[in-house]
């Protein structure tokens, strides 16, 4: 990683909220409007406030009308579905005998960046509640979109995306590509192909005033195609508007057009 030091140096000019505002503008965020952030500060520069002063840009955009949502995923899963890396059989009912009762506010995320920590700091932050692939959701929006989120809904249509597809959602790629774009899975979960398959989960949760392992089913997931969805949805005339912030690019696109592009296209082209 790089020092602060390489990433003054790596920058024309410092990147403000305001900055962030502007580009947000420039992709078709409006305030008012509902969005799903997905967002590498690294890749920005350097950026006023860091975290922070993105939140803030993001939180101007909408403004207080609007709802902005992004993923709150953890590493809670059954130790048996684990590879990066994978622990001994003999640990795994260990592991689950004596993993920490899942809690919204502790449990710590997994790879999901600064920015969404800070935005999970906010005042009035709603989170879905589900301990794997939970969202956070701030503004007017957010009891509605999160909940319910049952354990066997991870990403399909019952979940909070199948919500924010109906509420009329954007996605904002802030620094990354549609590799990390969580709205395809719900496309995943649509969609059906020879090789689609399901797994037991599962995670300690509270029942009934106890702690206890709980398995559920949930989808097989899998990202790879999702750039070349992306660009398959583009050259089909599906409009994705982009604007530079920093040393980055901010990448917007309307949630159902791209969702639903990507639920035949995986029918068609996945094996």
């Amino acid at each position: 990683m790089s020092s602060e030091h390489d990433v003054v140096a790596g920058s024309d000019r410092p990147v403000t909220p305001a900055d962030v505002c502007r580009a947000l503008r420039e992709v078709g965020v409006e305030p008012g409007g509902t969005i799903i952030v997905h967002c590498a500060l690294s890749k920005l520069g350097w950026v006023v406030g860091g975290a922070h002063g993105v939140v803030a840009g993001l939180l101007e955009a909408v403004g207080p009308d609007g709802t902005i949502v992004m993923p709150a995923q953890t590493g809670v899963s059954d130790p048996s579905t684990w590879e990066n890396p994978p622990v001994p059989e003999s640990w795994w009912q260990i592991i689950r005998d004596t993993w920490p009762t899942f809690d919204p506010a502790v449990t710590p995320r997994r790879e999901m960046g600064a920015v969404m920590e800070c935005f999970a700091r906010l005042d009035g932050i709603v989170h879905s509640g589900h301990p794997s692939l939970g969202f956070v959701a701030h503004g007017p929006l957010a009891e509605h979109l999160m909940h319910p989120h049952r354990l066997e809904h991870g990403l399909g249509d019952e979940s909070p995306l199948g919500r924010m597809v109906q509420a009329g959602t954007r996605i904002v790629l802030v620094g990354v590509g549609h590799r990390n774009d969580t709205s395809l899975h719900l496309a995943e979960h649509r969609a059906t192909w020879p090789s689609k398959a399901w797994h037991t989960d599962g995670a300690p949760l509270v029942v009934d005033g106890e702690r206890r392992w709980v398995e559920y089913r949930t989808l097989d997931l899998g990202e790879d195609d999702f750039p070349e969805v992306a660009e398959a949805f583009e050259a089909a005339g599906g409009e994705q508007r982009r604007a530079p912030l920093g040393n980055g690019t901010v990448t917007s696109c309307d949630q159902r057009a791209l969702v639903e592009f990507a639920t035949t296209w995986m029918s068609a082209n996945r094996k």
